[in-house]
């Protein structure tokens, strides 16, 4: 049950951004979309079973793999898809992500 809770926050969140960026309220739809859906669900859950320590430990692992992997898959993003277009975009991001997402994954240990 506490997966249906999750799926429906992450969801919850999504549709939101969407919504009201369709909407044109960009205020609202940007604070969506940059709302923490995945650590904030996950940490909560993750704290019934784990101790509050391991919880800290995996928030700095959270920020340094921001740092390593979503910033420059942000960034890509961002300067391609007006010249190559959104998808294409995307899809370039996502490769730089997952490569620097490995290469970061092998040297850091939870």
């Amino acid at each position: 049950m506490i997966y249906v809770y999750a799926f429906l926050a992450g969801g919850a969140v999504t549709v939101a951004v969407t919504f009201f960026e369709f909407l044109g309220a960009r205020t609202l739809s940007g604070f969506f979309a940059i709302m923490p859906v995945s650590t904030w669900v996950s940490y909560l859950f993750i704290g019934q079973i784990e101790e509050p320590g391991f919880v800290a430990r995996h928030a700095l692992f959270v920020i340094l793999g921001t740092v390593v992997a979503w910033f420059p898959y942000m960034f890509t993003i961002y300067f391609l898809a007006p010249r190559i277009g959104t998808n294409k975009a995307i899809l370039v991001g996502l490769i730089v992500f997952g490569v620097l997402s490995l290469i970061f994954l092998k040297f850091y240990r939870l």
